[in-house]
């Protein structure tokens, strides 16, 4: 969606080693913002990104107006059932509806072999990857790791939403992610713990608001009482307005 950063430029990059062709699509998707979220203040910098862009050896920009996306009389939407309606879901019911539709719109007009996303997103990606093979959509979901800054915050477009002593608190996602990776690692296998860990975490900083934070099996994103097999560890915290998202995917 733009306000591109070292993450998505590292998803340019995967592209350029791996594939002959790289074209990215900068549009801001207004069907996956609900009432009262940003999509009115999302950072737009086309400018900047192009330059991004171009510096990431990326061949092609398909930068639409929303109007040739949804034109007059669209009606129609794309819907993963319940992978959509869990984790950032419950409280964005309508999100990944517009995420499924603007992406199935995307590889429908760029037609490309691989698509690359970054694992920050992971339940986005994890829809995606579930669409393409139900709609025999012949494109492979490449995951790539996320991108992270010096104090270990995932990259995202709205960091720059945050003040300074938000910014700072903000650390929390990845350093409870962290704590539940090393647990795991010791032998932790008990689900309920490790989240009361994150809560707790969460609770004790300045200013951060829980959102949500689930232990869920990789292949249908449901709860797991135990850890085991491909698992996804995700949290949701609030700082003020902004909503900040990470987490932590492993196979025990």
């Amino acid at each position: 969606m733009g306000a591109l950063h070292a993450g998505h430029a590292s998803l340019f990059s995967a592209a350029r080693r791996e594939t002959g062709f790289v074209a990215a699509s900068i549009f801001v998707n207004p069907t996956q913002f609900g009432p009262n979220e940003d999509f009115a203040k999302y950072p737009r910098s086309f400018d900047r990104d192009v330059e991004i862009c171009r510096a990431e050896g990326v061949d092609l920009i398909f930068h639409p107006e929303p109007t040739s996306l949804y034109p007059s009389g669209f009606r129609s939407y794309v819907e993963v059932h319940q992978f959509q309606s869990v984790l950032c879901g419950v409280t964005r019911p309508t999100h990944f509806r517009g995420v499924a539709t603007v992406v199935l719109k995307l590889f429908n007009i760029l037609q490309p072999d691989v698509a690359y996303f970054g694992q920050k997103d992971a339940q986005q990606a994890r829809i995606l990857e579930q669409m393409a093979r139900d709609l025999d959509v012949p494109v492979r979901i490449a995951l790539c790791p996320t991108v992270r800054e010096p104090d270990g915050l995932a990259m995202s477009s709205r960091n720059q939403y945050l003040d300074a002593e938000q910014r700072q608190n903000a650390t929390v996602l990845f350093r409870a992610l962290e704590e539940i990776g090393r647990r795991i690692d010791g032998g932790e296998r008990g689900a309920e713990p490790l989240l009361q860990l994150a809560r707790d975490m969460v609770s004790a900083t300045p200013g951060a608001r829980l959102d949500y934070v689930e232990l869920v099996a990789w292949d249908n994103l449901q709860p797991l009482a135990t850890i085991e097999g491909k698992v996804l560890i995700a949290l949701a915290v609030f700082f003020g307005t902004t909503r900040l998202i990470d987490n932590l995917l492993l196979t025990v």
